[in-house]
């Protein structure tokens, strides 16, 4: 499966700032906006990460759990 998220990407002087707005809260930044996409793809993944164990959390023990696909 392949996740895919738009990245609004600003120059700030000698930075690029990155952010996804289907992500709030991930944001990236770097000196190339190479650099600043690699921080926002990083971001993305560990909100992505914390949210899934947050949502977790309160499953009860026995209940049915299975993986569903978007594509």
């Amino acid at each position: 499966m392949r996740n895919e998220f738009t990245a609004i990407i600003e120059q700030d002087e000698d930075w690029y700032i990155a952010y996804s707005p289907e992500v709030p809260g991930a944001n990236g930044q770097g000196r190339t906006k190479e650099e600043a996409l690699r921080s926002l793809a990083e971001a993305i993944r560990l909100i992505l990460e914390d949210r899934r164990e947050e949502g977790l959390r309160g499953v009860p023990p026995d209940a049915l759990r299975e993986t569903v696909t978007v594509q």
